[in-house]
Protein backbone atom coordinates (compact mmCIF):
# COMPACT_ATOMS: atom_id res chain seq x y z
CA UNK A 1 0.00 0.00 0.00
CA UNK A 2 1.03 3.65 -0.63
CA UNK A 3 0.68 6.89 0.59
CA UNK A 4 2.64 6.73 3.86
CA UNK A 5 6.31 6.73 5.33
CA UNK A 6 8.40 6.32 8.36
CA UNK A 7 7.57 9.86 9.15
CA UNK A 8 3.58 9.26 8.98
CA UNK A 9 3.33 5.96 10.94
CA UNK A 10 5.28 8.02 13.71
CA UNK A 11 2.32 10.87 13.64
CA UNK A 12 0.13 7.74 13.71
CA UNK A 13 1.33 6.41 17.00
CA UNK A 14 1.40 9.52 19.00
CA UNK A 15 -2.78 10.35 17.52
CA UNK A 16 -3.37 7.02 18.54
CA UNK A 17 -1.51 7.34 22.03
CA UNK A 18 -3.20 10.38 22.61
CA UNK A 19 -6.49 10.39 21.18
CA UNK A 20 -6.21 14.10 20.89
CA UNK A 21 -5.06 16.21 17.77
CA UNK A 22 -4.35 18.89 19.82
CA UNK A 23 -2.11 17.13 22.45
CA UNK A 24 -0.51 15.01 19.47
CA UNK A 25 0.29 18.58 17.64
CA UNK A 26 1.93 19.62 21.29
CA UNK A 27 3.74 16.34 22.01
CA UNK A 28 5.60 16.17 18.17
CA UNK A 29 5.88 20.16 18.19
CA UNK A 30 3.59 21.07 15.28
CA UNK A 31 0.34 23.11 14.67
CA UNK A 32 -2.48 21.48 15.17
CA UNK A 33 -3.62 22.16 11.58
CA UNK A 34 -0.49 20.62 10.18
CA UNK A 35 -1.80 17.38 12.43
CA UNK A 36 -4.47 17.67 11.10
CA UNK A 37 -3.74 17.23 7.78
CA UNK A 38 -1.33 14.04 8.86
CA UNK A 39 -4.49 12.83 10.05
CA UNK A 40 -6.53 13.47 7.11
CA UNK A 41 -3.46 11.70 5.01
CA UNK A 42 -3.40 8.30 7.27
CA UNK A 43 -7.32 8.25 7.07
CA UNK A 44 -6.56 7.93 3.55
CA UNK A 45 -4.16 5.82 3.65
CA UNK A 46 -5.73 2.72 5.67
CA UNK A 47 -9.33 3.78 4.74
CA UNK A 48 -10.16 4.01 8.19
CA UNK A 49 -11.43 7.41 10.13
CA UNK A 50 -8.15 6.30 12.92
CA UNK A 51 -10.12 9.01 15.38
CA UNK A 52 -13.71 9.43 15.80
CA UNK A 53 -15.59 11.77 18.15
CA UNK A 54 -16.92 10.50 21.14
CA UNK A 55 -18.97 13.31 22.84
CA UNK A 56 -16.21 16.36 23.43
CA UNK A 57 -13.37 14.04 23.14
CA UNK A 58 -11.88 11.93 20.16
CA UNK A 59 -11.02 7.81 20.82
CA UNK A 60 -9.52 5.42 18.45
CA UNK A 61 -10.74 3.84 16.31
CA UNK A 62 -10.84 -0.30 16.83
CA UNK A 63 -8.85 -0.47 13.79
CA UNK A 64 -6.19 2.27 14.45
CA UNK A 65 -6.22 0.47 18.71
CA UNK A 66 -5.44 -3.17 17.15
CA UNK A 67 -2.33 -1.91 14.82
CA UNK A 68 -1.14 0.17 17.50
CA UNK A 69 1.41 -2.14 19.30
CA UNK A 70 2.49 -3.39 15.37
CA UNK A 71 3.47 0.67 14.81
CA UNK A 72 5.15 1.22 18.11
CA UNK A 73 7.41 -1.73 17.43
CA UNK A 74 8.36 -0.52 13.70
CA UNK A 75 8.74 3.32 15.39
CA UNK A 76 10.71 1.72 18.04
CA UNK A 77 13.08 -0.13 15.67
CA UNK A 78 13.56 2.79 13.26
CA UNK A 79 14.54 4.90 16.67
CA UNK A 80 16.68 1.99 17.54
CA UNK A 81 19.18 2.61 14.72
CA UNK A 82 19.33 6.42 15.32
CA UNK A 83 19.37 5.21 18.90
CA UNK A 84 22.91 3.07 17.88
CA UNK A 85 24.53 5.77 16.42
CA UNK A 86 24.25 8.51 19.28
CA UNK A 87 24.85 6.25 22.07
CA UNK A 88 28.07 5.29 20.46
CA UNK A 89 29.40 8.77 20.80
CA UNK A 90 28.22 9.08 24.56
CA UNK A 91 32.06 9.50 25.70
CA UNK A 92 32.19 12.32 23.20
CA UNK A 93 29.47 14.19 24.67
CA UNK A 94 29.01 16.98 26.92
CA UNK A 95 24.80 17.03 28.10
CA UNK A 96 23.24 18.52 31.58
CA UNK A 97 21.12 17.33 32.42
CA UNK A 98 18.46 19.30 34.98
CA UNK A 99 16.53 16.66 37.31
CA UNK A 100 13.97 18.33 39.85
CA UNK A 101 13.71 16.37 43.10
CA UNK A 102 13.21 16.80 47.12
CA UNK A 103 16.48 16.59 49.06
CA UNK A 104 15.35 12.93 50.24
CA UNK A 105 15.61 11.72 46.96
CA UNK A 106 18.82 13.98 46.36
CA UNK A 107 20.56 12.96 49.28
CA UNK A 108 19.98 9.43 48.25
CA UNK A 109 20.41 9.11 44.24
CA UNK A 110 22.38 11.95 43.50
CA UNK A 111 25.91 10.58 44.01
CA UNK A 112 25.46 6.79 42.49
CA UNK A 113 23.70 8.25 39.65
CA UNK A 114 26.20 10.77 38.49
CA UNK A 115 28.80 7.85 39.11
CA UNK A 116 26.68 5.50 36.69
CA UNK A 117 26.09 8.42 34.12
CA UNK A 118 30.14 9.36 33.93
CA UNK A 119 30.98 5.64 33.36
CA UNK A 120 29.52 5.98 30.20
CA UNK A 121 29.48 9.77 29.57
CA UNK A 122 32.29 11.15 31.43
CA UNK A 123 31.77 15.31 30.62
CA UNK A 124 27.91 14.80 31.49
CA UNK A 125 26.43 17.10 34.02
CA UNK A 126 23.36 16.83 36.72
CA UNK A 127 21.64 19.60 38.12
CA UNK A 128 19.40 19.36 40.82
CA UNK A 129 16.78 21.31 41.09
CA UNK A 130 14.60 22.09 44.05
CA UNK A 131 10.96 20.83 44.20
CA UNK A 132 8.84 23.38 44.44
CA UNK A 133 4.74 23.92 45.24
CA UNK A 134 3.68 24.27 41.64
CA UNK A 135 3.28 21.14 39.49
CA UNK A 136 5.98 19.59 37.60
CA UNK A 137 4.54 19.43 34.19
CA UNK A 138 4.89 22.75 33.21
CA UNK A 139 8.85 22.75 33.19
CA UNK A 140 8.71 19.25 31.77
CA UNK A 141 6.53 20.76 29.13
CA UNK A 142 9.12 23.99 28.31
CA UNK A 143 11.51 22.34 28.55
CA UNK A 144 12.89 23.94 31.99
CA UNK A 145 13.83 20.58 33.50
CA UNK A 146 14.41 16.84 31.99
CA UNK A 147 13.41 14.61 34.71
CA UNK A 148 11.18 14.81 37.93
CA UNK A 149 11.61 12.53 40.43
CA UNK A 150 8.56 12.42 43.22
CA UNK A 151 5.71 10.97 44.50
CA UNK A 152 3.22 14.00 43.76
CA UNK A 153 -0.25 13.90 42.41
CA UNK A 154 -0.42 17.59 40.12
CA UNK A 155 0.71 16.11 36.86
CA UNK A 156 -0.62 16.41 33.98
CA UNK A 157 -2.38 13.14 31.99
CA UNK A 158 0.11 13.22 28.72
CA UNK A 159 3.23 12.93 31.58
CA UNK A 160 5.30 9.84 31.28
CA UNK A 161 5.69 8.34 34.45
CA UNK A 162 7.67 5.00 35.85
CA UNK A 163 7.76 3.70 39.22
CA UNK A 164 11.33 3.83 40.99
CA UNK A 165 10.82 3.50 44.33
CA UNK A 166 7.68 1.79 46.84
CA UNK A 167 8.78 2.49 50.57
CA UNK A 168 6.74 2.92 53.83
CA UNK A 169 7.23 5.57 56.75
CA UNK A 170 9.05 4.49 60.17
CA UNK A 171 9.87 6.31 63.37
CA UNK A 172 13.51 7.78 64.13
CA UNK A 173 14.30 8.12 67.80
CA UNK A 174 17.12 8.51 69.88
CA UNK A 175 18.83 5.13 72.05
CA UNK A 176 17.18 4.19 74.90
CA UNK A 177 14.26 6.40 74.13
CA UNK A 178 11.15 5.57 76.06
CA UNK A 179 9.09 4.34 73.95
CA UNK A 180 11.21 1.60 73.63
CA UNK A 181 10.56 0.11 77.24
CA UNK A 182 7.81 -2.16 76.43
CA UNK A 183 6.02 -3.14 73.18
CA UNK A 184 4.90 -0.53 70.62
CA UNK A 185 1.33 0.27 70.75
CA UNK A 186 -0.81 3.29 69.10
CA UNK A 187 -1.99 4.06 72.84
CA UNK A 188 1.35 4.08 73.62
CA UNK A 189 2.67 6.14 70.62
CA UNK A 190 0.66 9.30 71.29
CA UNK A 191 2.04 9.61 74.74
CA UNK A 192 5.25 11.28 72.97
CA UNK A 193 5.96 14.43 70.65
CA UNK A 194 6.36 15.15 67.27
CA UNK A 195 8.29 16.30 64.98
CA UNK A 196 6.44 16.47 61.66
CA UNK A 197 8.81 17.46 57.83
CA UNK A 198 6.60 19.04 55.67
CA UNK A 199 7.77 21.41 52.64
CA UNK A 200 4.86 23.15 52.81
CA UNK A 201 4.22 23.44 56.67
CA UNK A 202 1.46 20.62 56.84
CA UNK A 203 1.46 18.79 60.15
CA UNK A 204 -0.56 16.19 59.87
CA UNK A 205 -1.03 13.57 57.37
CA UNK A 206 -1.69 9.59 56.79
CA UNK A 207 -0.03 8.61 60.27
CA UNK A 208 -2.73 10.97 62.01
CA UNK A 209 -5.44 9.38 59.90
CA UNK A 210 -4.92 5.90 61.20
CA UNK A 211 -4.80 6.76 64.61
CA UNK A 212 -7.35 9.05 64.46
CA UNK A 213 -10.15 7.51 62.14
CA UNK A 214 -9.18 3.43 63.55
CA UNK A 215 -8.13 4.36 66.83
CA UNK A 216 -10.05 7.40 67.92
CA UNK A 217 -6.20 9.15 69.20
CA UNK A 218 -4.35 12.04 68.14
CA UNK A 219 -0.74 12.68 68.18
CA UNK A 220 1.36 15.89 69.49
CA UNK A 221 3.03 17.51 66.74
CA UNK A 222 5.21 19.93 68.57
CA UNK A 223 7.21 21.31 65.53
CA UNK A 224 6.97 21.00 61.88
CA UNK A 225 10.32 21.23 60.17
CA UNK A 226 10.74 21.74 55.89
CA UNK A 227 13.58 19.14 55.28
CA UNK A 228 14.72 16.38 57.23
CA UNK A 229 18.48 16.98 57.44
CA UNK A 230 17.71 19.91 60.02
CA UNK A 231 16.81 17.64 62.62
CA UNK A 232 17.98 13.90 62.53
CA UNK A 233 21.60 14.81 64.31
CA UNK A 234 19.41 16.70 67.30
CA UNK A 235 17.39 13.30 67.57
CA UNK A 236 19.80 12.15 70.09
CA UNK A 237 19.37 14.99 72.85
CA UNK A 238 15.46 14.83 73.03
CA UNK A 239 12.57 12.22 73.53
CA UNK A 240 10.63 13.68 70.01
CA UNK A 241 9.82 11.23 67.24
CA UNK A 242 10.60 11.94 63.98
CA UNK A 243 9.25 9.96 61.04
CA UNK A 244 11.04 9.34 57.73
CA UNK A 245 10.18 7.32 54.77
CA UNK A 246 12.95 3.84 55.38
CA UNK A 247 14.78 4.62 52.42
CA UNK A 248 15.87 7.62 54.64
CA UNK A 249 16.62 5.65 57.80
CA UNK A 250 18.25 2.75 55.54
CA UNK A 251 21.01 5.44 54.33
CA UNK A 252 22.19 7.70 57.93
CA UNK A 253 24.15 6.16 60.23
CA UNK A 254 22.16 5.68 63.13
CA UNK A 255 24.45 3.85 65.44
CA UNK A 256 27.47 6.57 64.76
CA UNK A 257 24.64 9.28 65.49
CA UNK A 258 23.55 7.57 68.32
CA UNK A 259 19.76 7.00 67.08
CA UNK A 260 17.39 3.86 66.12
CA UNK A 261 14.48 3.22 64.43
CA UNK A 262 10.98 1.56 65.10
CA UNK A 263 8.04 0.63 62.68
CA UNK A 264 4.55 2.16 63.41
CA UNK A 265 2.19 -0.90 64.51
CA UNK A 266 -0.51 -0.43 61.79
CA UNK A 267 -0.43 -0.40 57.97
CA UNK A 268 0.54 3.10 55.81
CA UNK A 269 -0.39 3.94 52.45
CA UNK A 270 2.46 2.97 50.67
CA UNK A 271 5.24 5.84 49.27
CA UNK A 272 5.74 5.66 45.54
CA UNK A 273 8.28 7.35 43.99
CA UNK A 274 8.46 7.58 40.11
CA UNK A 275 10.45 9.50 37.16
CA UNK A 276 8.36 11.79 34.88
CA UNK A 277 9.36 12.91 31.67
CA UNK A 278 7.46 14.58 28.91
CA UNK A 279 6.28 12.12 25.95
CA UNK A 280 8.80 14.31 23.09
CA UNK A 281 11.34 12.84 25.12
CA UNK A 282 10.45 8.94 24.61
CA UNK A 283 12.77 8.88 21.34
CA UNK A 284 15.41 10.83 22.41
CA UNK A 285 18.15 8.57 22.62
CA UNK A 286 20.10 10.57 25.33
CA UNK A 287 17.43 10.67 27.71
CA UNK A 288 16.41 7.55 26.88
CA UNK A 289 19.86 6.27 28.34
CA UNK A 290 19.31 8.71 31.45
CA UNK A 291 16.16 7.53 32.55
CA UNK A 292 17.64 3.61 32.41
CA UNK A 293 20.38 4.60 34.07
CA UNK A 294 18.35 6.18 36.74
CA UNK A 295 16.14 3.40 36.90
CA UNK A 296 18.96 0.40 37.38
CA UNK A 297 20.60 2.95 39.93
CA UNK A 298 17.33 2.99 41.94
CA UNK A 299 16.79 -0.94 41.71
CA UNK A 300 20.53 -1.16 43.51
CA UNK A 301 19.97 1.50 45.81
CA UNK A 302 16.71 0.84 46.81
CA UNK A 303 16.74 -2.94 46.77
CA UNK A 304 13.88 -4.78 47.38
CA UNK A 305 11.98 -1.33 47.95
CA UNK A 306 12.09 -0.99 44.27
CA UNK A 307 9.74 -2.12 42.23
Amino acid sequence: MKGYDLDLLRYLQVLVEEESVSLAARRLKVSEPAMSRHLAKLRIAFADPILVQSGRSMSASVFAKGILASVQDLVRTADGLRETRALANLAHLKPSFTIRANDLIVAVLAVPLLLALRKECPQCEVIWAPELDAAASDPLRDGGIDLYIGATELMKPEIRRQTILRDRMRGLIRKNHPILAAPITPESMVQHDYISVSRRGRAQGPIDWVLRNQYGLTRSIVMVVPNYHCMIENMKTTDFVLPLPGLVIDHISSKALGLTAFDFPFSLPNIEAFQAWHPRRDTDPVHRWLRETLFKVAHQTFGSSAP
